[in-house]
């Protein structure tokens, strides 16, 4: 079993190399920082701690620091995650800024959370009925700008409990007043004064509202209010900032080509897949020409793993909802799972969210020896989970998927082993399909006892042994403490889609819950039954989410290995058509995709055409050609070069074969 778990994820920040705008505007804030009043506005070094207690106000005389941060953890108020990070600061900082304006524009707004979040921040209102959209939002940057140029200061005070819920409450706001109630422990509330503008908050922020200089809105959606459907949905308006003018405008321009490689969009453009909402949402349907990268993704999938030991398996989309109490799904994953189906006999039917269970049940098909071992079992299965709607995004998360999901049963002393051999797997196909930016995280549990399965030191053993085997293989990883499955800790490879959004492409995870769950045995040399350890492991990761990351890698200019057309044969005049159905009937022959193009269309529509599809080769057939035998090759860098026809059909089934990039 492989993606989401049921431990709620908390935010974490992997650096990839993908990430050079960020590394530079790192060193840009280290290198203001340490230099005050010169470039770059300075933020963030760490203040001491008073002799007294907590810092209760931000002042700005004599300080050359733009950022307090305190060295007391201040409480958790459902916004983020407390950080020093510079530019993370300044978007938090920036989001207040929203905040305040929205409220100068529209009094009766009732605001909620505001954290900066991965190249931006956003804030939740409740207009109260007033439709807001994207046309309200250069109204509502111009006030901001006007805020900022203001020099208003960011004051930071620590209240009485009750005074900061008849502070909230004369203004009407009572999300915050909620907040209050049920996430601030103790006596004291820390909260933030930008002006007039009061908000519920633990920084730290900027020195002032001057330092906010380079920020624009972006764009408005919804969002329920603590992301839970039965309370009111609220007007989310997303914003990004940066330290220079510079950066935003290179940020912008990212976007844009960005916005190109989006895969919603390309795989509408190139017919690759569909979303309809008589199907429902997050339920795609694999259009002819997506089905075909599909099938070979498949095919690539299956024979590599099947060249190194593993057995592929079909086993059914549902099974009885015990087989899932068993596992602990049905108690531990259920927010995740359908409601069962029942029958008239009382038997209770559930669409599986995972494959484990079923390889289980096969591993127990007969008494396996320590011969048998490691035994490893593959399957390309459909999973369906329960997405909240709000979080369903084209291909990338879906309610349906096809998971490259494998199971391997082995003895304590062979884990190693395999862990390794299922890293060495997802790294190969990596790099055969492109996947060259990527970090990776090794996912424990949290101190929260009843979200996870076994022992204290089962733990232990488990995730020391996945630590291993990364530190073997020379890799260095991230903790992501709580992002385990409820099992056991697994390796995640993080990879980022064309907007930088990061999402878990593969795992790998050691389980010694679930073969005591199943008292699963093996015959020992010694003739005793001993338990043997489960790695489970998905390579590929889910087919729906490899694919959208691989249109948005190409931008849809597939490698010709994967392309749905492969070649468009293109005849310069209808005399020329009977060579070139020839020529498209010799290149099927050797089991490459070909497109026959006849139409009676001038040339150059053609090769057009045949461009907007992406398409890696286009054969020319005219008078020159046909008569010779030859074609005359474009590929997609508009090379042209003519060659027999046999000549061409050696050098793309080789590029073929060998699965070139």
């Amino acid at each position: 079993m492989s993606e989401p778990t049921v431990a709620p994820r908390k935010p974490h920040r992997i650096t990839t190399k993908i990430d050079w705008w960020r590394a530079a505007v790192q060193a840009a804030a280290v290198s203001s920082s340490a230099s005050p009043g010169k470039g770059t506005p300075a933020l963030s070094t760490r203040m001491p701690m008073p002799a007294n207690g907590p810092l209760s106000t931000s002042t700005r005389e004599g300080q050359s620091t733009r950022v307090h941060i305190l060295d007391d953890p201040m409480p958790d108020y459902g916004e983020h995650e407390a950080t020093d990070d510079p530019l993370q600061v300044l978007r938090h900082s920036t989001a207040h800024l929203l905040a305040a304006a929205v409220v100068e524009l529209h009094p009766e707004a009732k605001y909620g959370i505001g954290p900066a979040v991965q190249d931006g921040f956003y804030y939740d209102f409740d207009f109260g009925g007033k439709s807001i959209s994207e046309a309200d939002l250069p109204a509502i940057e111009s006030r901001m700008r006007r805020l900022a140029q203001a020099d208003i200061p960011f004051v930071h005070e620590v209240l009485p409990r009750k005074q900061a819920i008849e502070e909230f409450a004369k203004r009407d706001q009572i999300y915050k007043v909620e907040l209050i109630h049920d996430k601030v422990e103790g006596d004291e509330v820390s909260v933030y004064r930008t002006g007039e503008f009061l908000d519920l908050c633990r920084g730290p922020h900027v020195r002032s509202t001057k330092d906010l200089k380079a920020f624009k809105l972006m764009r408005v959606a919804g969002a329920y209010w603590r992301g839970d459907e039965k309370k009111p949905q609220l007007t989310r308006i997303y914003g990004t900032a940066w330290q220079t003018q510079r950066e935003l405008d290179d940020y912008l321009k990212f976007l844009e080509e960005a916005e190109k490689r989006d895969h919603k969009k390309l795989g509408k453009d190139l017919k690759l897949f569909a979303v309809d909402d008589r199907v429902g949402p997050g339920l795609p349907l694999w259009l002819p020409d997506g089905a075909t990268i599909r099938r070979e993704l498949e095919r690539f999938i299956v024979d590599e793993e099947l060249s190194r030991g593993y057995l592929h398996v079909r086993t059914p989309d549902v099974a009885r909802l015990d087989l899932y109490r068993q596992s602990g799904h049905a108690q531990l994953y259920s927010e995740y799972m359908y409601p069962p189906m029942k029958f008239e006999d009382g038997e209770e039917l559930e669409l599986r969210p995972v494959n484990c269970p079923h390889h289980i049940v096969i591993y127990q098909t007969e008494l396996r020896s320590y011969r048998d071992l490691p035994l490893r079992i593959a399957e390309i299965g459909n999973n369906w989970r329960y997405e909240r709607s709000g979080t369903l995004a084209g291909m990338n998360r879906v309610r349906a998927f096809a998971l490259n999901d494998a199971h391997i049963f082995c003895t304590p002393d062979q884990l190693m082993d395999e862990v390794k051999g299922a890293i060495d797997l997802a790294l190969y196909f990596s790099k055969v399909l492109g996947i060259d930016e990527f970090s990776y995280q090794l996912s424990t549990r949290d101190d929260v006892k009843d979200k996870w399965l076994g022992t204290e030191e089962q733990w232990e053993d488990a995730q020391a042994a996945l630590a291993e085997a990364l530190e073997s293989m020379g890799q260095t990883y991230k903790r992501g403490v709580g992002d385990a499955a409820f099992y056991g800790p697994k390796i995640d490879f993080q990879v980022r889609d064309a907007h930088r959004r990061e999402f878990t492409n593969s795992t790998v995870q050691v389980d010694f819950q679930l073969p005591q769950r199943f008292d699963l045995e093996y015959v020992a040399e010694d003739g005793t039954r001993k338990r043997r350890v489960m790695v489970h492991r998905g390579a590929a990761g889910a087919m729906e989410r490899l694919f959208s990351y691989l249109i948005e890698r190409y931008a849809g200019a597939f490698p010709t290995w994967l392309h749905p057309t492969q070649v468009v044969v293109a005849s310069t005049k209808d005399e020329f058509n009977d060579y070139a159905q020839e020529v498209g009937a010799r290149l099927r022959a050797s089991r490459v995709r070909v497109q026959v193009d006849t139409r009676s269309e001038r040339l150059n529509r053609k090769i057009r055409d045949a461009r907007l599809k992406k398409v890696p080769f286009i054969a020319v057939v005219g008078e020159k050609e046909a008569p010779a035998g030859h074609v005359n090759v474009n590929d997609r860098t508009d090379k042209q070069v003519e060659m027999p026809l046999e000549a061409f059909v050696s050098m793309i089934s080789a590029e073929i074969a060998e699965r070139r990039r």
